[in-house]
């Protein structure tokens, strides 16, 4: 797991510099729409399992390759279980990325965040990581312009920012993933087994 790490510098940098000037577009989805919550599975579901992720953790993306796929079948699928994604980005491409995902808006995001997670080796590692997220976003329906334009938004930036600082003010969480699950957490990426215990014990209440 990794250890939080955030450069409030970085951040500034990647909101105000000039590379990112591009007007907005349609393509993206309206500031609201970005900063909604991100769900999947019935609403009215009895436990809700929140996922507190940064898309360049090699973790967090074993996490959705190889668990996540069995407890969307049996919980989510069935609905007994309602996933919430929270950003906790940890560095500046992986705050790029989660601001791309969520200019994809709701509908797109869970797709949006399984190609970056696939493709998390190409852009995390690469010397310039905006250029390959932007190659990237092209898979999801986005061009450059549109990358340009959400990466603009200093309300998003802040409210992905705000979000993470809730985590860890609120739940104590120093790394990623981290999941809560009525009145237990789980760090890491746990096998299955894990958090069906943790999930039907919620079910269970």
């Amino acid at each position: 797991m990794r250890r939080f790490v955030l450069s409030l510098a970085l951040i500034a940098i990647l909101a105000g510099s000039h590379v990112f000037s591009a007007p907005a577009t349609a393509a993206i989805v309206s500031l609201d729409e970005a900063k909604a919550e991100m769900g999947l599975g019935k609403a009215n579901a009895p436990v809700t399992m929140v996922e507190y992720s940064s898309l360049g953790c090699p973790h967090c993306a074993a996490f959705h390759r190889e668990t996540l796929p069995q407890i969307k079948k049996d919980y989510i699928d069935t609905g007994k279980v309602r996933l919430v994604y929270r950003d906790f980005p940890l560095g500046t491409a992986a705050l790029a990325a989660s601001m791309i995902a969520r200019c994809a808006g709701p509908t797109k995001f869970f797709g949006f965040i399984e190609i970056l997670f696939r493709s998390q080796p190409q852009w995390s590692r690469s010397q310039n990581p905006m250029q390959a997220l932007t190659k990237v976003a092209r898979f999801g329906g986005l061009s450059g312009d549109d990358v340009q334009a959400c990466l603009k938004r200093q309300a998003l930036l802040i409210h992905i920012n705000n979000g993470k600082q809730f985590g860890i003010e609120t739940h104590k969480v120093d790394s990623t993933p981290f999941f809560i699950i009525g009145d237990d957490t789980v760090s890491g990426a746990q096998p299955f087994d894990a958090f069906k215990k943790v999930l039907d014990k919620a079910l269970s209440k």
